[in-house]
């Protein structure tokens, strides 16, 4: 998609990524694709189904992903964020990862169903979004007067020096065939993506759930279109081509005036859909009173979300406004907006962003932080459902028990009779 001038090719980006997610919040809110229940739905009912959906939506992204990166239609490599960064920060991805999946249990439901439940009037899930962006916003910005970000006073001194410097880039492809990635990818994610087919397809139940399959093909085509759209954005300047980011970095070189500058050029690098991040984005573009310098790819996804979702529960009859039903009630939903904030920030992505978006590029840190999410969660609904149970038990043996149920602990270390 060739324009002539960049305040074009911006305004199509972000207004394509606002349709796209409006797409992606009617049918999330229409299918009741949840990652958080899908975890739930497994751990607790040995239901697997909306588990299936949501690996399906990984295989349709992972199968457009390499094929467009194969026949030069896209390129994940600089995206944002870095997802096959060399840099492979693997304790951050499992830590992040292991905080968000429990913040998403107590928070009942990650980022992108946080914006589904906005959307059909869950006044929770707002507290929640509150809490997310704000520390979400203060990972990656200074705190007012200070040079530190949440990130470099909890985090980095002690998790940074953790990181592996690879001779190439992160995703399995790079790794196992340095000389011919994009080939390797081909053959990977379809080896991948076929055993994630067989497994989602094989289960009657799933075949016959309309709602499941519909959930997954579109998830995971929104996010495909989404990478597509910012990878072939360019700008014919002077008869010389430029992608949004390139020629945002030559600004002063390239453009007329000032007028238009975006405040950062990260944001416009190639990307799909992730949640965690754009909300904190969303947070400074409302602090900078809705100033369209701060206007982004992923402040668009998270209006366009909220708005999917709030068409399609009004046009059904199933707008409800809800509220916390006790004071603990409200401080599990903040502490789980909190955790989420933390690690979706910390593992550079949510369910979506990391579970979707990053393993469709193969990025070995997006593949360990979709474990130590769905780790988190699963260990989060054990000990609670144990907790509901056995009320007096300690928090000790709640958990040594729930191990021993996720099989992580030998069976002769069980504290308490199985549920």
């Amino acid at each position: 998609m060739m324009f002539e001038s960049f305040a074009k090719a911006h305004s199509v980006m972000l207004w394509s990524t606002f349709g796209i997610a409006l797409v992606m919040g009617a049918v999330a809110n229409k299918t009741n694709f949840c990652t958080m229940g899908a975890v739930s739905d497994g751990v607790n009912m040995g239901d697997w189904g909306r588990m299936r959906a949501w690996l399906f939506a990984i295989a349709v992204a992972l199968i457009g992903v390499v094929t467009l990166e194969h026949f030069g239609m896209l390129n994940a490599n600089g995206s944002y964020p870095p997802y096959r960064s060399s840099q492979l920060v693997w304790s951050e991805n499992l830590l992040g990862g292991f905080l968000f999946g429990i913040g998403m249990t107590l928070g009942s439901g990650c980022a992108n169903k946080t914006l589904i439940r906005i959307g059909a009037g869950n006044l929770k899930s707002l507290v929640v979004l509150v809490v997310l962006a704000v520390v979400a916003y203060f990972m990656v910005n200074p705190f007012p007067g200070s040079d530190k970000t949440l990130y470099s006073v909890l985090f980095y001194h002690w998790m940074h020096p953790m990181a592996v410097s690879l001779s190439g880039n992160q995703d399995l492809g790079s790794i196992l065939h340095a000389s011919n990635p994009v080939t390797a990818r081909i053959w990977i994610g379809g080896i991948l993506a076929l055993g994630l087919l067989y497994f989602v397809f094989k289960s009657e139940d799933f075949r016959n759930s309309f709602d499941n399959i519909l959930g997954g093909l579109v998830i995971g085509l929104c996010v495909l279109a989404a990478w597509y759209l910012t990878s072939n954005l360019v700008i014919n300047s002077g008869g010389d081509h430029y992608s949004l980011q390139s020629f945002a970095q030559q600004w002063d070189f390239l453009a007329d005036s000032p007028a238009g500058k975006p405040a950062d050029v990260a944001p416009l690098a190639a990307q799909s859909f992730t949640f965690v991040n754009p909300m904190g984005q969303t947070l400074g573009y409302v602090t900078e009173r809705f100033s369209s310098a701060y206007l982004t790819f992923g402040v668009m996804s998270v209006f366009g979300v909220i708005l999917g979702s709030f068409l399609w529960s009004v046009i059904r009859g199933r707008f409800r406004f809800e509220w916390f039903a006790s004071v603990g009630d409200f401080v599990r939903h903040v502490i789980g907006g909190a955790l989420m904030g933390l690690g979706g920030v910390l593992g550079m992505g949510c369910t979506i962003g990391q579970g979707i978006t990053g393993v469709s590029t193969l990025a070995s840190g997006s593949i360990m932080t979709f474990v130590a999410i769905v780790f988190g969660a699963a260990l989060t609904m054990k000990v609670q459902y144990y907790k509901m149970v056995y009320e007096d038990a300690s928090l000790g043996k709640v958990l040594v028990t729930s191990l021993v149920d996720m099989r992580l602990l030998p069976s002769g270390l069980r504290k308490l009779e199985a549920i």
